[in-house]
């Protein structure tokens, strides 16, 4: 919705912001007697909005996805700036990491926003309520399944809020369970949403069934997986011709973007003391160029730098790898651009010669406050290529498979980047879709989660320990507010 307004249900629910979250415990709510909330269609809007509020938040989520992974190193201006990302690079998680305390916070946050309106869901009755509600619950799904993956069990809150003083009689819930409500809130949400939206950004029926297809295929129920993914695909959603044009301002919203999150650079209020009220894409500017001067490209943070695996990892004559990954190096010599790198000394390396192209800072763009935390570009964060590789793997992967319909959706992914059909079946081509998935997705955020689901990350991943890292440590702070009630995740 390239983001509306900051609405006055951002104010008025501070209160219950953050999810056993000692940082607003003393803070006094602007409204203390929000039940006086929802008396008009327009009060459900405003906290519908204050709701997908939180997904600009999922910046951190995307970054951080690709630094944990082998696609990326974390980058930066030397081996200590931002230590909680230096760590999550070195798999040297701890519990007081400030980034992974931000994702546990934020998320909570969305879903707080989204159990206020199911608190008070049947309060008054008007036309269209259930679409808002379908919304609101495909929301609280998406924060829940980033928290699950990051963090396994988590408390569960259905239909009502967290409040302050409650924390420390809430237990967490089973993944299992957690994955439960989340495909029921998505079944709901893709039954009583259209297939299109007037306004850009809103949830879409097929939004909510690509998110339940991720779902199933993150808990191997792959023939779940296939039927919902296959009516995605039946549409409305297409490939882009122009692969070039995807992550331009003009490709945004386009026919491959199925879920977008949206963003805006003409909105002041960011700052580093807090990174969650920008309505700018913040990863953007940590991902750009240090010190940058030439053509097309502004300068950033040199974070999130491409390994050269991953340049190595596409195939010659594969038009996507131009797209997804800036060789700093060459466009210098061709530009005459000027840059600085981060840190390279000894066995310390903080730059590679590669940036994330899909997701570095644009020329041209307003970047109204700081100009590195509020870049307008939106995070495409399903887009159908995704679809047809997650339709691609469960076909393949369930029983009985179906590698025939799974290679016709992985060679349409692979003719658009103007490569040859693959014609394996069984385990080599199981591997050829992860291969795929690899080069088409890479920059987004996706690749830690994909080998973590899939059983690779120890053979990726320098430093993985299996039975540690699948997920992250639970923040201490989140701990000891629940009065020392919780264990820690495995190996921290």
């Amino acid at each position: 919705m390239k983001y509306i307004v900051k609405s006055a249900i951002f104010f008025m629910t501070m209160s219950v912001l953050f999810s056993c979250s000692d940082d607003f415990v003393d803070v006094a709510s602007p409204d203390p007697n929000s039940e006086d909330f929802f008396n008009t269609e327009q009060e459900y809007q405003d906290a519908l909005i204050g709701a997908y509020d939180l997904l600009q938040s999922t910046y951190l989520n995307v970054m951080l996805g690709e630094i944990a992974s082998d696609n990326t190193i974390a980058g930066g201006e030397s081996a200590s700036d931002v230590p909680g990302i230096q760590e999550v690079d070195k798999m040297e998680h701890t519990s007081v990491n400030a980034q992974l305390r931000d994702i546990w916070n934020w998320m909570f946050a969305g879903i707080n926003r989204a159990n206020y309106i199911m608190e008070f869901q049947n309060k008054i009755d008007f036309s269209g309520k259930e679409q808002i509600i379908a919304q609101t619950r495909f929301l609280r799904a998406y924060y829940y399944f980033e928290l699950v993956k990051w963090f396994g069990d988590v408390p569960l809150a259905i239909d009502k809020r967290i409040l302050f003083g409650e924390e420390s009689g809430i237990e967490r819930t089973p993944k299992e369970v957690v994955y439960t409500q989340i495909e029921e809130d998505l079944l709901f949400a893709g039954a009583n949403l259209p297939a299109t939206q007037a306004e850009a950004g809103r949830v879409t029926s097929g939004a909510a069934r690509a998110l339940l297809g991720k779902v199933y295929l993150y808990q191997d129920k792959f023939s779940e997986a296939a039927a919902v993914l296959d009516q995605v695909i039946a549409g409305p959603y297409d490939l882009v011709a122009d692969y070039n044009s995807i992550f331009e301002q003009e490709g945004e919203n386009n026919i491959e973007s199925v879920f977008e999150v949206q963003y805006d650079d003409n909105f002041p209020g960011a700052g580093f003391d807090c990174l969650q009220c920008s309505e700018g894409n913040v990863a953007v500017g940590f991902n750009g160029i240090r010190n940058y001067t030439g053509p097309l490209f502004e300068s950033g943070f040199s974070f999130n730098l491409p390994r050269q695996e991953v340049v190595d990892a596409f195939e010659t004559g594969d038009i996507r790898k131009d797209v997804a990954i800036l060789d700093i190096e060459a466009w210098a010599e061709e530009t005459g651009a000027t840059y600085s790198i981060g840190y390279q000394t000894g066995f310390e390396v903080g730059h590679t010669g590669y940036y994330n192209r899909k997701y570095i800072a644009r020329q041209g763009d307003l970047n109204t406050g700081d100009p590195n935390l509020t870049n307008p570009n939106n995070y495409r964060a399903i887009r159908f290529a995704d679809v047809l590789l997650m339709a691609a793997e469960a076909h393949n992967r369930k029983s009985p498979s179906n590698d025939g319909q799974a290679l016709i959706y992985l060679n349409r992914v692979r003719n658009r980047a103007q490569l040859p059909d693959v014609t394996a079946t069984g385990n080599a081509l199981t591997n050829a879709i992860y291969q795929e998935r690899r080069v088409e997705l890479v920059g987004e955020g996706h690749r830690f989660f994909d080998l973590v689901r899939t059983g690779r990350a120890a053979q990726e991943i320098e430093g993985f320990m299996t039975g540690k890292h699948e997920v992250f440590p639970i923040p201490l702070i989140e701990i000891q507010l629940a009065g020392n009630s919780w264990e820690q995740n495995p190996g921290y």
